[in-house]
């Protein structure tokens, strides 16, 4: 398959998954912009259409205060209200659509991912794993979330699946000493890439809090400046909650990045504009399914253009 081929594959992909947010929008829109001066009373309703599709106050705020800025008391279609929004959620999310870098000294890279259970991190970490491999990458996988015996050999199977070392230990086992254990034998190994999955138990954040502390102040007894990134992942359809998440994780570690997953059909994926307006953090991958393709890099105009129901 050609690559542009793959770009065309993916792109329908997304396009589904956000389906669903962008009917909903796109129709608001459509019900309210047949063709009618953009007013106080227009500029209201749009608003108040963007925050019912998940982007937030701020961010709906501002994106209808530059869409009336060059626009007020103008007749205005659906089409060309799209279009502009289309263009200011890309301005958004251009900013924040950054590539996880993985620095090329002080082997391993060390990456901690965090979130809450059942947002999919260890489908995630195993995602990242098969394209990091396939750019030539040595990668280790830790099993950290020890309290779920099913997160343990989810991991072990996604590093069947991309030939990465599994890092493992019985359930309930102490998940700091694994991770110290995990980036010793990454560094004997020579490995460019060290991705630490972690438990997720909000409903007992001091607890959550403790154990992630104790991860990293253990990591830095090998290497000071690990974990290099904290990668925090979000579930697409619990919409305001992945703000939540956010605010809560920044408090318990330092998130240096995010991922987006489950981008289906039952996505609300307007929050993505909402956490990307409120806390600027780089977004470095979405996730649109369960295979390991259906993972990709995060791009800031495709995504907006598949959530305004805009072909390429």
């Amino acid at each position: 398959m050609s690559e542009n081929e793959q770009k065309k594959g993916w792109l329908g992909r997304l396009t589904s998954g956000l389906r669903k947010s962008a009917s909903q929008l796109t129709g608001n829109i459509g019900a309210v912009f047949t063709k009618r001066k953009l007013d106080d009373e227009a500029i209201e309703e749009l608003e108040e259409i963007l925050i019912r599709a998940d982007l937030g106050v701020q961010a709906a705020s501002r994106i209808t205060s530059e869409i009336a800025s060059s626009r007020y008391n103008k007749d205005v279609t659906d089409e060309e209200i799209r279009a502009a929004l289309a263009d200011e959620v890309t301005r958004v999310l251009e900013r924040v659509a950054q590539p996880l870098e993985v620095t090329a000294s002080g082997k391993p890279h060390v990456v901690l991912v965090v979130g809450v259970n059942g947002v999919g991190k260890t489908t995630t970490i195993g995602k990242i794993a098969r394209h990091e491999t396939d750019q030539g990458r040595k990668v280790m996988l830790c099993a950290g979330d020890t309290f779920r015996a099913a997160a343990i050999e989810q991991l072990k199977i996604w590093g069947e699946r991309t030939g990465s070392p599994v890092i493992a230990r019985d359930q309930g086992s102490d998940a700091a000493g694994l991770a110290f254990d995990a980036l010793k034998a990454a560094k004997e190994q020579g490995s460019d890439l060290l991705l630490i999955d972690t438990a997720g138990r909000l409903q007992n954040k001091a607890n959550l809090m403790a154990e992630l502390e104790k991860i990293i102040r253990v990591l830095k007894k090998q290497d000071e400046s690990a974990p290099h990134s904290v990668l925090l992942v979000l579930d697409a359809t619990t919409g305001q909650n992945a703000v939540n998440q956010v605010e809560v994780f920044r408090q318990v570690c330092n998130v240096t990045g995010l991922v987006m997953t489950k981008l289906d059909g039952t996505a609300r994926g307007g929050v993505l504009v909402a956490v990307a307006e409120k806390f600027a953090l780089p977004v470095h991958y979405i996730g649109v399914g369960e295979q390991a393709e259906d993972l990709k890099p995060f791009d800031g105009r495709d995504f907006a253009r598949a959530l305004c129901g805009l072909g390429d």
